[in-house]
């Protein structure tokens, strides 16, 4: 008798136990069901896409001649600045004027170095901000971070590839539709 009663409770048990997993089931796919979609995505400030003439202001930053007596970059302090403003010329979508009173928009590039605390051995960081130069008002902001490395040819493609995130993404900004943005955050 006992030997039937135990498998009449283990019976049971697996019962309650099969119901409570379908329960719990129902319950995941419930939560995901209504879970809201994702927002449509915002626009992107029609000046960028409209914009005709660009001033290129150098923000500046943190030097990287040197950091604790070793070169961190090639180029000197003047090099994000020279080689955005090389990339955005070779690109020939804006023209480029000396003046920001005469520009549609201002690209202002930065540079900064930094202790993220990610685990990936990251350098510093290029920061371009476009402002609208008639409302000094942030219309976008892209970051892109550099990886470090030990040796300087290393640190210095890093750099170029950087720059190049950089560029890239503001092209996609500037060509994209003016109700979408999915693309410029990728």
């Amino acid at each position: 008798m006992k030997f039937g009663l135990s498998r009449q409770c283990s019976g049971r048990a697996r019962t309650r136990s099969v119901r409570g997993i379908s329960l719990g089931i129902a319950l995941v796919i419930s939560a995901i069901a209504q879970q809201p979609k994702p927002p449509a995505p915002a626009p992107i400030p029609s000046q960028i896409s409209t914009a005709q003439k660009v001033f290129i202001s150098n923000a500046g930053g943190a030097s990287f001649e040197t950091v604790i007596d070793a070169t961190v970059f090639d180029g000197g302090p003047e090099r994000p600045y020279n080689q955005f403003y090389a990339a955005v010329k070779d690109w020939r979508r804006y023209e480029l004027v000396s003046n920001p009173a005469d520009a549609d928009l201002v690209l202002e590039i930065s540079w900064q170095l930094t202790d993220t605390g990610l685990r990936l051995p990251v350098l510093g960081q290029l920061q371009l901000i476009v402002i609208d130069p008639k409302t000094h008002v942030t219309l976008w902001n892209l970051t892109q971070y550099v990886r470090g490395a030990v040796l300087l040819g290393n640190r210095d493609k890093n750099f170029d590839l950087a720059m190049t995130t950089i560029v890239n993404r503001l092209r996609l900004l500037a060509t994209a539709p003016a109700n979408t943005q999915e693309a410029v955050h990728k």
